[in-house]
């Protein structure tokens, strides 16, 4: 009740405010719209789930075009030459990924006079600027749930990875070595060690369901606190406090959302707290952590490991320092666009379209900017 009542409250004081609300529905008649998705050369053509990528579009090219509406898809989004920059000012729709993100920036966000609808293809919209799209009066909408299980699923594979130390025994079987003891030596068991998650969301909560076979130690840190049946379920505790329970940390992932808030909230200070040796798997956002102070901690030991998929930004630059950082396990942008995300956020994005040709609500859990007021994560 009281959350409702703070969201009526911001929507009065957005429509006070003056802000011109720009309609959800449709309009009548044929809408430009734009995606943006990473280019997939020739593996765009070697499986035909694969949605995610600009050749195939999300598979709605034909659907769109069918309707009269002009669907332009491309990789093209950085800079003021860009191809997607062309498009900014008569699109009605724009279609993002985290994973090859169109930064939509206030500026941006100006000069497209007839944007109604910033789509993400997958969750995580913080690529967008969302308090300048709020004020906009555009709506920002996710396929919430896509690909929880995905990233879920590949958090596991990184804490493993990095506990037995895998990857340099990959190393030396490339290199034709053999060496065991230089693998040995730092390699564990995950279980009997202690867990913690920073953030316990839809992700979070399915990694820890999915660590409790493993007998570890499990801890959690969230704005609010489980249900008590699925925490008892689940065998993990409750932190309230977030520094009071990293430094008791084997292993930390972080499950936050990027929000103002939550950026560079992992900064020199915070690191030299955590325990000599932590390892850390970040497949939130890249902007959580303090580039420089990752590195730095990486190379002294502080951090053993450090394993995710997200950086700031991207693509990241060939000269990024986590590229070359020592003790890390890092891979492009890949967890979140498994072919079975794909399949689920292609048809999530899909679903709202018709909705919105239709002038019809998307399921409440999709929206992160409605009427002026941002989704309560992102506050």
């Amino acid at each position: 009740m009281a959350m409702k009542r703070a969201a009526a409250s911001a929507f009065r004081a957005f429509i006070s405010s003056g802000n011109p609300a720009r309609g959800l529905h449709a309009s009548p008649g044929s809408k430009k719209i734009v995606g943006v998705f990473y280019k997939a050369n020739e593996y765009a053509s070697m499986n035909p789930n694969f949605l995610g990528c600009a050749e195939n579009a999300l598979g709605i090219r034909q659907w769109l075009e069918s309707q009269g509406h002009q669907y332009i898809v491309t990789s093209d989004k950085d800079g003021p030459h860009c191809e997607l920059e062309k498009h900014i000012p008569d699109l009605h729709v724009l279609i993002t990924t985290p994973f090859h993100p169109a930064y939509v920036t206030a500026e941006r966000i100006k000069k497209a006079k007839n944007l109604q609808l910033l789509l993400t293809a997958g969750i995580g919209s913080d690529h967008v600027d969302l308090k300048a799209a709020a004020e906009a009066g555009l709506t920002v909408a996710e396929v919430t749930g896509s690909n929880v299980v995905s990233v879920a699923e590949d958090e596991l594979m990184r804490i493993l990875i990095l506990v037995r130390n895998f990857l340099p025994g990959h190393h030396q079987v490339v290199n034709g070595e053999w060496d065991v003891a230089a693998i040995a030596y730092r390699a564990y068991d995950l279980e009997g060690k202690t867990v913690g998650t920073v953030g316990a969301g839809r992700i979070g909560r399915l990694l820890l369901q999915r660590l409790k076979p493993f007998n570890c130690n499990l801890l959690y840190h969230d704005r609010l606190k489980m249900d008590p049946q699925l925490e008892s379920e689940i065998g993990a505790k409750f932190e309230e406090d977030l520094d009071a329970m990293l430094p008791k940390c084997d292993v930390i992932v972080i499950n936050m959302p990027l929000t103002e808030k939550t950026k560079g909230m992992f900064d020199k200070e915070r690191i030299a707290k955590l325990k000599k040796g932590v390892l850390i798997v970040n497949n939130a956002r890249g902007a959580i952590m303090d580039t420089q102070a990752v590195v730095d901690a990486c190379s002294s030991g502080h951090i053993a490991g450090y394993s995710g998929d997200v950086w700031n930004p991207q693509p990241a630059p060939k000269d990024h320092p986590w590229r070359y950082m020592p003790n890390q396990a890092m891979t492009p942008h890949i967890s979140g666009t498994t072919i079975d995300a794909q399949l689920r956020y292609a048809a999530g994005v899909k679903d709202m379209l018709e909705r919105y040709f239709k002038g019809e609500d998307f399921p409440p859990q999709n929206y992160i900017v409605k009427d002026g007021v941002l989704a309560s994560q992102y506050r």
